[in-house]
């Protein structure tokens, strides 16, 4: 089965990073969206995994096997998430903006349903909100993760490692045209990571941007604190891709990750929704799970 994006879709993929667990009940928040549908086919395709929700604005009260293709249950799509207590889930994964995002994960912790959050766009007081209602202390947990690409999370940890022997460090990230926020969340970690690794490691600063007319205003990026500097591309045709351009003299290192199809983030979803019991408290992003 093809999305449109030229990859077709197999089920293996999806249990690479799989244990042999007993049947989790899983729900979707977001599910006729385009990641949403992604992980409704995923999960449905896990065979220690059950899809027994979906929750969407778009397409509710019809059957998700008419809006999501390549998925076979007769559910019916939800606009509340009554339905996902009511169907016994487990666990809530959300894909959706934001707004609602932070609505649903509080009510998880509520309901006493554990979350797994992609959406993009926590910061600040919104990630200190849900660190109080996912308290490591009580139940249920989240992960809440900007990328779920097992490769986006390594050139995080390459990164991190060269970092500190370049004297400029940029990040350039390239997504879709559909894409609502710039940059993307998974870019600002980067550059936070990067400038984090060179303070523990008692680098320098880096080189003071040369630049001092900027023909066109925003033409050099933004810039996060520590001097790394941010670029955004939005194009047709792309879906999910960053580069980190580190130079010193005589000598430049690139660092490069590729996802060119939603299914590329599916192994590090279904890894979440597996370890997401066993995680006391809120995790945030892919990594912490990788290291155990």
């Amino acid at each position: 089965m093809d999305d449109g994006l030229g990859a077709q879709r197999t089920p293996a993929p999806y249990r690479v990073l799989g244990y042999r667990r007993p049947v989790r009940k899983v729900a979707v928040a977001g599910a006729t969206g385009r990641m949403g549908a992604e992980v409704c086919r995923a999960v449905e395709a896990a065979e220690d995994l059950e899809l027994v929700a979906a929750v969407g604005r778009r397409g509710a009260g019809r059957p998700l096997d008419e809006l999501v293709a390549g998925v076979g249950r007769r559910l019916v799509v939800a606009d509340t998430l009554g339905a996902v207590a009511a169907a016994g889930a487990e666990v809530l994964v959300d894909f959706t903006t934001p707004e609602v995002a932070a609505t649903t994960l509080a009510w998880c912790a509520t309901a006493g349903i554990h979350a797994v959050s992609g959406t993009t766009g926590f910061e600040g007081a919104a990630l200190d909100r849900l660190a109080a209602v996912f308290a490591p202390e009580a139940a249920p947990n989240a992960v809440v993760a900007a990328n779920f690409a097992i490769s986006a999370v390594l050139l995080m940890r390459l990164a991190e490692e060269a970092a500190p022997f370049f004297d400029g460090i940029e990040v350039v990230e390239l997504h879709h045209d559909r894409k609502r926020d710039a940059p993307s969340g998974t870019a600002l970690e980067t550059a936070r990571r990067i400038v984090a690794a060179r303070a523990a490691a008692g680098a320098g600063p880096l080189h003071p941007d040369p630049t001092e007319v900027e023909s066109l205003p925003g033409s050099r990026g933004g810039e996060v604190p520590g001097g790394v500097r941010v670029h955004a591309v939005r194009l047709p045709g792309l879906v999910a891709h960053e580069e980190v351009l580190l130079g010193a003299p005589g000598q430049t290192l690139t660092i490069r990750q590729d996802s060119y199809d939603r299914s590329s983030f599916m192994p590090g979803v279904l890894l979440a929704v597996r370890r997401v019991p066993e995680l006391p408290g809120l995790t945030l992003g892919l990594d912490p799970l990788l290291r155990r």
